[in-house]
C-alpha cells in the first residue's frame, strides 16, 4: 500500500484515481501529476516502482497544498468571513446556504432536519 501525503492509496486501482483521494487533489491535478511523473495513465498503484511513488511524492510536496494544510487554509478562510462580520460570514456562522441559493423550499443539506413549528395547522388531503 502506497502512502503519499499522509494518505493510503488503494493499490489495485489506476493512478489516475487513486490519486483523488488525497483531499486537494481531482481529476485535472490528478492528470497533470502523472504527466510530470512520467507514469503511462493506465498503470496500477500495485505496479509503481518505489522510484515512481517517491517522484509523485515530491511533487505534490513541491506543487499542491494538499490535506491538513489546505482544510487549515480553508477553514481561516470561513474564520476570517465569520470575524469581520460579512454577509457571507454570517451565512456560515448560521449555517444557511452561502452562495445564494433559495431557502423558502429545499436547502435541507445545509438547515438540517426538518424541525416542526408548534401550533402551526397541518394541510390534510381527502
Amino acid at each position: 500500500m502506497a502512502r503519499i501525503a499522509g494518505v493510503n492509496i488503494p493499490t489495485n486501482k489506476r493512478v489516475l484515481i487513486a490519486l483523488r483521494y488525497i483531499y486537494g487533489i481531482g481529476p485535472a491535478n490528478a492528470v497533470v501529476i502523472c504527466e510530470q511523473a512520467g507514469i503511462p495513465a493506465e498503470k496500477r498503484v500495485n505496479q509503481l516502482s518505489d522510484d515512481e511513488i517517491l517522484r509523485i511524492r515530491e511533487i505534490i510536496d513541491r506543487d499542491y497544498q494538499v490535506e491538513g494544510d489546505l482544510r487549515r487554509e480553508i477553514a481561516m478562510n470561513i474564520k476570517r468571513l465569520m470575524d469581520m462580520a460579512s454577509y457571507r460570514g454570517l451565512r456560515h456562522r448560521k449555517g444557511l446556504p452561502v452562495r445564494g441559493q433559495r431557502t423558502h423550499t429545499n436547502a435541507r443539506t445545509r438547515k438540517g432536519k426538518a424541525r416542526p413549528i408548534a401550533g402551526k395547522k397541518v394541510a390534510t388531503r381527502k
